[in-house]
């Protein structure tokens, strides 16, 4: 994983330009002088603990509170101006749905607030409805979907517009497989059309989606890092079947040629460093070994997870 402290180069025009971007609340500092630029591209994950300053952060960026100090950009704007409220949607952690509402009229209006003509409101509806495969629930009003549907519900409404940045805090906080697997694949599917900046403690879901992570802790930037699968090399997670991580495994695969070290993460979890030059077949040689030896393992994976790399 490559990092630095202001910027990850993609592609496309600046998306977020920072300045020493501070936001006190009393005397409590929840953001710290965070210069960054990011460009537009692939999706950027958003990571830190709790009270890290992630949801200031994201507030600021949508011109819902004004900085202490220091100077924020969106696409050029100011946040909260027309012309960024034009270009940038936002899913905050707490949205929620009227219950009094179907869910066509409620979409119908968030696009009238955003410019559209009552048949344009109605086309888009529909449209971001489809993205969301949820087309088929327009007529129901909140209380008849699942927790995991109301969340597609207001994705659908962050891509009303078709803006060219997104911003969404937890989306997928406390919902079923089902439903993430197809909130992911929507992202993946929209990135080519918008920049997305998404906040989550779900690690491994935003290595699926992102490119960059984007690190906050005590309201300050840790560093701005691009997921990089050669940086990545020479590591391999092994995920093992209940009872199959112990010692003896340790030191059977720590015998296979070109391993160098392994780490046991947990109960069930081998995070196996090998020398990939000397031995690039690694993962077919621990597999060979792994049957030879009848030990039973769930998955492997080249590389390390994200959270691995951030916080090992």
């Amino acid at each position: 994983m490559n990092s630095t402290n202001s910027s990850v180069s993609q592609t496309g025009a600046p998306v977020i330009e920072c300045s020493n971007l501070s936001k006190n609340y009393g005397k409590t500092k929840a953001l710290a002088d965070v210069s960054l630029s990011l460009q537009a591209g692939s999706p950027i994950a958003l990571i830190g603990p709790n009270g890290a300053g992630k949801t200031t952060f994201l507030s600021l960026l949508c011109g819902f509170v004004r900085p202490s100090q220091g100077s924020v950009k969106i696409l050029g704007q100011a946040p909260g101006s027309a012309a960024a409220l034009q270009k940038i949607s936002a899913l905050p952690q707490d949205a929620w749905l009227d219950p009094a509402f179907n869910i066509a009229r409620q979409l119908r209006h968030y696009a009238q607030l955003r410019g559209l003509s009552g048949r344009q409101a109605r086309t888009e509806t529909m449209r971001v409805l489809e993205l969301v495969q949820l087309a088929d629930r327009a007529n129901s009003k909140p209380d008849q979907l699942s927790h995991g549907m109301r969340k597609r519900i207001m994705i659908a409404q962050a891509l009303i517009g078709q803006p060219e940045l997104i911003l969404l805090d937890e989306p997928t906080a406390g919902i079923d497989p089902p439903n993430v697997k197809i909130i992911r694949e929507l992202i993946a599917t929209e990135a080519g059309n918008a920049t997305f900046i998404i906040s989550s403690h779900n690690l491994d879901e935003l290595e699926k989606v992102c490119t960059t992570v984007v690190h906050l802790a005590n309201g300050q930037l840790q560093g701005i890092n691009a997921i990089d699968a050669a940086a990545n090399d020479g590591y391999i997670t092994l995920t093992m079947r209940q009872g199959h991580a112990g010692a003896a495994t340790v030191d059977t695969l720590t015998q296979v040629p070109g391993v160098t070290r392994i780490e046991q993460k947990g109960p069930t979890e081998l995070i196996i460093e090998f020398d990939s030059s000397s031995h690039p077949t690694m993962d077919i040689d621990l597999l060979i070994t792994l049957s030879e030896q009848g030990i039973e393992y769930r998955r492997l994976s080249k590389g390390r997870s994200l959270e691995e790399q951030m916080f090992s």
